[in-house]
């Protein structure tokens, strides 16, 4: 099964703890006393445009960070590539504090599978000072679409062998990566059916009534559930999620192991020294406590935290190996 190859993640796992301790040595490009950090602006790098999730996760922490750090925080979009156009830009800056990235479970994760030439090495480039917000994968159907439950889609696909069509954001992305090892789990032959543009227009096509099914983030597609124009058929939780408690997980429907979300974090250059790697993550985890936060993530269906930089590459050393192993398994590629 595909969620059961395992790579050799021994190397990774070295390099990543080799990276934290880079952060704790004194950089020649970052002789700033930490005591006096931050004396300057910060840019806030988001690798995607306006509109998407990533986008209103850093428009929610923005103003709070800047409060917090006492400095401007500027929201500078570099859109292009999948995140990798701002991932070389934020990887060559200085590891000074002054550049931060929010990047996501796509960019930081699965972009390395996707792309052979990519010029960064994003789980060893970048030190991670928290991954702050997370966001179920969900199955969502048309309004149209027959099946009420997961068993009832296990059961109309088999009856359907290589005829019934997924839609997803990507034929790299997380939430056709999602299908794919829900699919192997159940024993579904399904036909995949990518969209460009984000979430947008798969989501019209699916309660258009053109294509059935697909996984997605809530974000993207929690007003048109509560509306009535998509239904949730199951969520990739451990526990049903507040923003709709009324939706089942995958866990209840009979598989225990359909648990994955996407996610955003807050990234620096990996020789960003430890004092203000320290500084920073002080200042998000104060971000992410705040109740103001915590309602304003829920009311877009992403729940928030602070886990410390160790923990943080503990958790993407992780997803990086889940998430590449699926890629290759189903030979997915950058669109």
């Amino acid at each position: 099964m595909i969620i059961r190859r395992e790579l050799p993640s021994v190397l990774l796992g070295l390099a990543l703890l080799l990276a934290l301790l880079a952060g704790a040595m004194p950089s020649a490009r970052a002789a700033e006393d930490p005591a006096k950090y931050p004396s300057q602006p910060l840019r806030f790098v988001v690798p995607f445009a306006p509109g998407g999730t990533t986008d209103f996760v850093a428009r929610i922490v923005q103003p709070k960070l800047q409060e917090r750090l006492g400095k401007p925080v500027v929201v500078e979009n570099r859109p292009g590539a999948a995140g990798n156009i701002a991932m070389e830009m934020v990887a060559k800056a200085a590891p000074d504090g002054y550049t931060i990235m929010l990047g996501d479970v796509g960019s930081i994760t699965i972009n390395a599978a996707l792309y052979p030439d990519l010029k960064v090495k994003p789980v060893t480039d970048f030190m991670p000072v928290s991954v702050i917000t997370h966001t179920p994968s969900l199955l969502v159907v048309g309004p149209t679409f027959a099946p009420k439950t997961v068993q009832g889609v296990v059961a109309y696909v088999k009856e359907r062998p290589g005829k019934v069509s997924f839609a997803s954001q990507g034929a790299g992305s997380q939430n056709r990566l999602a299908m794919e090892v829900f699919a192997e789990m159940a024993g579904l032959k399904m036909v995949h059916v990518p969209y460009k543009g984000g979430s947008g227009p798969a989501a019209a096509d699916i309660m258009g009534g053109h294509v059935p099914m697909m996984f997605a983030g809530l974000p993207p597609v929690v007003n048109h559930v509560r509306g009535g124009r998509m239904r949730v058929l199951a969520m990739a939780t451990k526990e049903r999620h507040p923003a709709l408690p009324d939706v089942p997980t995958f866990i209840e429907a009979g598989y225990p192991d359909m648990v994955m979300s996407s996610w955003q974090g807050i990234f620096v250059p990996v020789a960003t020294p430890k004092p203000l790697v320290d500084k920073l993550h002080a200042a998000v985890a104060a971000v992410m406590a705040d109740p103001e936060v915590k309602a304003k993530l829920l009311q877009g269906g992403l729940t928030g935290e602070s886990p410390t930089p160790a923990d943080s590459i503990k958790f993407i050393a992780a997803e990086e190996k889940r998430w590449t192993t699926v890629a290759k398994a189903v030979g997915a590629t950058a669109d």
